[in-house]
């Protein structure tokens, strides 16, 4: 092999590390914005189940069922 064969080889081997290093932080990057996400979601499955709860058990007046609905005006 040439001299500036090996010296392309070895720029595109530095050009390829280089590129996945860049690869490599981004990767965790976005690891990161996931799991923050997903602590995100799961706060706020937990409100939603606790708006659920205190809705049917704290009022229940405010939920009614159909048969105590008044039926449209153009019925």
């Amino acid at each position: 092999m040439s001299s500036s064969a090996i010296q392309n080889l070895e720029k595109l081997i530095i050009d390829l590390e280089t590129r996945l290093a860049f690869q490599d932080d981004f990767v965790l990057e976005l690891n990161d914005i996931v799991i923050e996400q997903q602590r995100q979601l799961d706060e706020l499955r937990i409100e939603v189940k606790s708006l659920i709860s205190y809705l049917r058990n704290e009022l229940p007046s405010l939920i009614a069922t159909p048969s105590e609905e008044t039926p449209p005006p153009h019925y």
